[in-house]
């Protein structure tokens, strides 16, 4: 602080016979302005030189009879305490340093700050946002398209340019099972152009699940194999089993009968007969050696 002129203030009884002296230069401050410190007084010009700050800005000293500020071990004048775009005074004014830079809020928020999407407003520093896609809004602004209220934390699906809550999206979009009717959202199968959750998809005869199994349709309805070689596929006439064609299976006809190619055989000496002459005699096919015979 700023001592007294010497003479003021001194003890208020005896006579001042000691030397009143600068504790740097020596001089006598008796008429003189000024400061205590704590080891003794100081003239002006010895206490602006070894005990002011210079300033950060301009690099000169900050003289005792200057306003100081300081910010983060840097001192400045007052009247260079100033934003480095814009110049506007700091003095009073809320500010936020980027670097060596100061810069008042105005310029901070136009240099590195975003701009909702949204609201076409500053998304300001601090203040709760949502990035997503290389765009940003304000949290309140990110809502959904169909029902208008805020996403937040919530998942979302984005569609073009617009942004679903879940449900809404289910709701809007999402197929529905052709069977049970409900959403349809991850997973499932497509039967005849159309969507089936997994465990909606079963044989129309022994309802078991015909995901990832083969199978086959009859009147448009899906037969697990055994269910449609039992209802509708031909049986053999020597196996009594169905025919089904299913991995690479052949067969043979012959009038109304029919036979696995494994099964095509000479009655008699189980010869196959798979391309070759047979003799039918009742219900049984012999090959020519065997019908000789008879």
């Amino acid at each position: 602080s700023t001592g007294l002129s010497a003479g003021e203030g001194g003890p208020q009884t005896g006579t001042m016979t000691e030397c009143f002296d600068c504790d740097n230069c020596k001089e006598s401050l008796y008429g003189r302005k000024y400061i205590q410190m704590d080891n003794g007084p100081y003239c002006i010009p010895c206490y602006d030189a070894h005990f002011a700050n210079t300033c950060d800005e301009c690099k000169e000293l900050i003289g005792h009879d200057c306003r100081e500020l300081y910010y983060e071990d840097r001192h400045y004048h007052e009247h260079c305490f100033r934003c480095f775009r814009c110049d506007r005074s700091l003095a009073d004014e809320p500010f936020t340093c980027q670097g060596e830079e100061l810069l008042c809020n105005d310029c901070y928020c136009s240099e590195f700050s975003s701009k909702c999407i949204a609201c076409e407003k500053t998304v300001m520093p601090g203040s709760r946002k949502l990035e997503y896609n290389g765009q940003t809004w304000h949290e309140h602004c990110f809502i959904c398209s169909s029902c208008q209220q805020p996403i937040g934390s919530r998942s979302f699906i984005p569609d073009q340019k617009d942004y679903y809550c879940v449900p809404c999206y289910e709701s809007k979009f999402a197929p529905r099972c052709t069977r049970c009717k409900k959403t349809l959202t991850k997973g499932g199968v497509t039967y005849r152009d159309e969507p089936w959750h997994k465990e909606c998809f079963v044989c129309t005869g022994c309802k078991t699940p015909l995901a990832g199994q083969q199978f086959t349709s009859q009147d448009d309805n899906p037969y697990c194999i055994k269910c449609f070689g039992n209802l509708y596929a031909k049986k053999c006439s020597a196996c009594t089993k169905p025919i089904t064609g299913f991995g690479g299976g052949k067969y043979v006809s012959f009038e109304d009968r029919h036979w696995h190619h494994n099964c095509f055989n000479c009655a008699r000496c189980n010869t196959s007969l798979v391309g070759k002459g047979f003799i039918p005699d009742n219900d049984e096919i012999l090959c020519r050696d065997c019908s000789s015979d008879l």
